[in-house]
């Protein structure tokens, strides 16, 4: 029963998303419902499941408090009289070796203002950063690997 209860408000969840309550949109969310649950259901229900998410919402959370904090840092660069900036690429190097991890970790950093990923190395062990402000190339390593990268570790491994 509890099957079908989710089948439907995963279907219900897909036609609020897509702003569409008609019958053969309904009928799409039931289906991509019904195929999701199949392909998760070795980890509904346990244990790990509800702490892989609960890793994954800290995850979030650490990307907003960093996006809250670097958009405060790069305004007060921009309003300030005196702009000493030192912008310039740097190479970071990788930890997290899985395509989706690198992209999430990629698109995490350019997604945080004054920062933007340049390029993977084709051995996928170096990530290129860009730097508004690349004064201390060292405590920028420090913080991705500190903060995204060992989040998306707890989150994903």
């Amino acid at each position: 029963m509890t099957l079908y209860l989710s089948v439907i408000l995963l279907a219900l969840a897909w036609a609020a998303i897509t702003g569409s309550f008609t019958l053969p949109n309904i009928l799409f969310g039931v289906l991509i419902g019904g195929v999701t649950l199949y392909l998760v259901r070795a980890h509904i229900g346990s244990l790990r499941s509800f702490v892989r998410a609960g890793k994954a919402l800290s995850l979030v959370i650490l990307f907003f408090k960093e996006l809250i904090l670097s958009a405060w840092r790069v305004a007060i660069l921009v309003v300030s009289p005196k702009m000493d900036l030192k912008p310039g690429i740097f190479a970071y190097p990788l930890t997290v070796d899985r395509d989706f991890e690198i992209t999430l970790l990629a698109n995490l950093i350019t997604l945080t203002p004054g920062t933007l990923s340049v390029d993977v190395s084709d051995d996928k062990r170096t990530l290129f950063v860009h730097a508004i402000d690349c004064s201390d190339p060292d405590a920028t390593r420090r913080d991705i690997a500190e903060g995204f990268e060992r989040k998306i570790m707890e989150a994903f491994r």
